[in-house]
């Protein structure tokens, strides 16, 4: 058949098609070429800001530490002026000691006065800025007595010229002059100028070798920054080639998609029909042996009456006249005794079930015929007012309603545009249900309500009745399938028609439930509903 060729076609559980391995890489094969160099970019955008962030951070630190270097720099230059400065001033005094002894004028004793007070506040700088440095500290420790025992020396010299003993003061200076005091002094100081020279050295090659180390660093970021530059601008293009490409291939295939689409829909759809037609006519042909099948059990069943009476004629006692034409007791149930009446009781209890059966199958048709013609009629949307349809369904039902002792409340809804036959189908199977399955010698209570949600309608059917085992939420909406305890009439055909319909209008449906707590059944549909290829198909 047409449908059994069809039905190898590549089609998913809904009907909807699934793309061949060819339509895949023409389709979706390109799309993740083109966002391969997405990725490189990304990639290396990450790579750059990596670079970028060490680069900073070595800059900075080199920065600091060339900073750090040139104040040592200075430091050490601050030493080695300090440390002149010192020996000057003790030289300065020295001089001007000797220039008041041989002239006797005042001014050179304010120039040794002079000198004499400025020697303490370099020592006291120099202490300040060696404090890190032991080897200073220590020299300057020694250096800084001896000082103060010269400039005495020299002031009790100049304290003699003063009080008219100046050969005595001119001697003494003599004297004093040759001694180790003044030598050791200039040692001293000498041996600190080569300590702040050399640090002034090692110093100074160590900020030119952090300032060199920064340059290099800069230059190499900036290299790399370059080269990542260039890599990203490249990938980039390329990504554009790719993508100018890729878009070109989707244009070439949009240009046959709606043709293939279109002839797809339309062997599915006539699929669809075939399948229809298959249903009607099976059910159809099925109806001829059914209808035979119930004709010769009424005939069986008249037939009993005559078999049986024959064996309660044949098993009568002789001595008792058999009955007359006109007798009552000939119409009436034969008498039987013992295994003839237990035959009796079996045979017209296999008539009952054979009745019984075949009036479920005949259901089951009628059933399957009823979908099939519901499957073939046509939609027609229309403009709905939810609340006014299900008051009128609901006033149907009223009198059913007032036995189970249930109330129904209907909400505000908001109105949709779709088809009027199928949605009163919809919601007069599900609100039945609810109505059906109710708890015994309870008060029913069953809401119906809805809202709209990002251009759909979403309707929800809430009852306090029996509930639905979770396991069963997908089987009750199969076809001749039913959950729980079958103590209603029903053949297992109002939910799974009620789902067709709801998929036919664009449109889900789902249950909550659990037993014993009730069911909530939500039925989703577009607020606009136009015909569309999914109605077409089905």
């Amino acid at each position: 058949m047409r449908a059994e060729g069809f039905s190898k076609r590549p089609v998913n559980a809904r009907g909807r098609f699934r793309l061949s391995r060819s339509e895949y890489d023409e389709i979706v094969a390109p799309r993740a070429r083109t966002s391969r160099p997405a990725l490189s970019q990304l990639l290396l955008l990450t790579a750059g800001l990596v670079v970028l962030t060490l680069i900073s951070v070595i800059s900075i630190y080199l920065v600091n530490k060339a900073r750090d270097d040139t104040r040592w720099v200075l430091r050490s230059m601050e030493v080695e002026n300090e440390i002149s400065l010192a020996q000057l001033q003790i030289q300065r005094a020295e001089s001007s000691q000797r220039s008041f002894l041989l002239t006797q004028r005042p001014e050179f004793r304010a120039a040794f006065e002079d000198a004499s007070g400025r020697i303490p506040l370099s020592f006291e700088r120099l202490r300040v800025l060696t404090k890190e440095n032991p080897y200073q500290q220590q020299r300057l420790q020694q250096m800084v007595p001896l000082t103060s025992q010269r400039i005495e020396q020299l002031r009790q010299s100049i304290d003699l010229a003063l009080t008219n003993r100046l050969d005595q003061a001119v001697e003494s200076a003599r004297r004093e002059a040759g001694q180790d005091a003044t030598r050791q002094i200039r040692d001293l100081g000498n041996e600190m100028r080569t300590e702040a020279n050399r640090l002034l050295a090692a110093r100074t090659a160590s900020a030119d070798a952090s300032q060199s180390r920064s340059a290099l660093i800069t230059s190499v970021g900036s290299g790399l920054v370059v080269l990542f530059a260039g890599l990203s601008i490249y990938l980039v293009r390329r990504s554009n080639r790719e993508r100018d490409l890729a878009n070109a291939r989707l244009r070439d295939i949009n240009l046959n998609l709606e043709s293939t689409i279109e002839k797809r829909t339309s062997d599915l759809r006539e699929a669809n029909d075939e399948i229809q037609r298959f249903a009607y006519i099976v059910s159809h042909d099925l109806r001829s042996p059914l209808v035979n099948i119930m004709g010769f059990t009424s005939e069986l069943e008249e037939l009993r009456g005559d078999i049986f009476r024959r064996i309660a004629e044949l098993s009568r006692p002789d001595s008792l006249p058999p009955p007359g034409v006109n007798d009552p007791a000939s119409a009436a149930e034969p008498v039987l005794d013992g295994p003839d009446e237990q035959l009796s009781q079996d045979f017209t209890e296999a008539l009952g079930f054979i009745k019984s059966s075949i009036a479920k199958m005949d259901r089951l048709i009628g059933a399957i015929l009823s979908l099939t013609r519901e499957g073939r009629r046509e939609f027609h949307p229309v403009s709905i007012a939810m609340r006014d349809l299900i008051e009128g369904i609901v006033s149907t039902v009223a009198h059913q309603a007032a036995e189970a002792d249930a109330q129904i409340r209907v909400e505000p809804l908001p109105d949709i545009v779709t088809d009027r036959i199928a949605i009163e189908q919809i919601f007069s199977n599900l609100i039945d249900n609810a109505l059906k399955y109710l708890k015994p010698d309870v008060p029913g209570d069953i809401a119906i309500s809805g809202r709209r949600k990002l251009g759909f309608a979403i309707f929800e059917i809430t009852d306090n009745g029996r509930g639905i085992d979770p396991k069963d939420h997908q089987r009750i909406f199969d076809l001749f399938r039913r959950a729980g305890p079958q103590d209603r009439p029903g053949q297992g055909i109002g939910l799974a028609h009620v789902r067709a319909l709801v998929r036919r209008l664009g449109g889900t449906i789902s249950v909550s439930s659990k037993l014993g707590a009730g069911t909530t059944f939500t039925v989703t549909l577009p607020s606009t509903w136009m015909v569309t290829n999914r109605d077409e198909q089905s």
